[in-house]
């Protein structure tokens, strides 16, 4: 198991109201084929995942079982977002939205006697900077919002808490449209390998 490559899992959503194309999943296809290429020493899965309230912590589990992921990097879309958004925290809440199955939170909780909030484990502020240094347009946010986006954060940081291993976890929204300059698909998928291989920097140096 020790010569197994760590591996990398990386994810977007599907369609939603309003959004009838997510751009992250666009996103996630094209960096998972960039990132095999350019980082062949791990192991990348993706998942599309579906805009729904009962199935994206049942998926996200099944995906940290599968994969032990040393790094799970979350993509979503944010309307307002000017470039990439790099999120901070999760919080244990959800708003009554329905989801793409029409289906609205069975709670306005995520876990029962959950933390009300988890930090992420990438150095958010550093990757940040990086991007910014870079050209890239960035922000920092500490609010990832009531939607499926907060939910796959909140669920995969709890899941590596559980594993107990040393899983970084991340979120980063990115704008609704990556078809219109300045900031377009290409763009997006260089930004996002800056950030998969700034994450990845104290897992290579911690690997057996």
């Amino acid at each position: 198991m020790a010569n197994l490559p760590p591996s990398v899992l990386l994810t977007g959503f599907g369609s939603f109201p309003g959004v009838p194309r997510n751009a992250s999943a666009d996103l996630v296809k094209a960096v998972v084929r960039r990132a095999r290429r350019d980082l062949p020493g791990y192991h990348f899965a993706s998942a599309i995942l579906p805009t729904e309230w009962d199935r994206v912590p049942r998926l996200i589990a099944s995906l940290h079982a599968r994969h032990a992921p040393r790094l799970a990097l979350h993509f979503g879309v944010a309307a307002g977002a000017l470039g990439f958004r790099v999120e901070t925290e999760a919080k244990n809440f959800c708003r009554a939205s329905p989801d793409a199955a029409g289906c609205v939170p069975r709670s306005p909780s995520l876990e029962d006697n959950g933390p009300t909030v988890r930090a992420v484990t990438i150095a958010a502020p550093s990757i940040a900077a990086t991007l910014e240094s870079k050209g890239y347009p960035v922000s920092l946010s500490n609010d990832a919002g009531g939607y499926l986006c907060n939910v796959a954060l909140y669920h995969s940081l709890a899941l590596a808490e559980r594993r107990g291993d040393d899983c970084r976890v991340g979120f980063v929204h990115i704008p609704t449209d990556l078809m219109t300059p300045p900031f377009t698909l290409a763009e997006a998928v260089a930004g996002a390998l800056e950030i998969i291989k700034f994450a990845l920097g104290p897992v290579s140096a911690s690997r057996p």
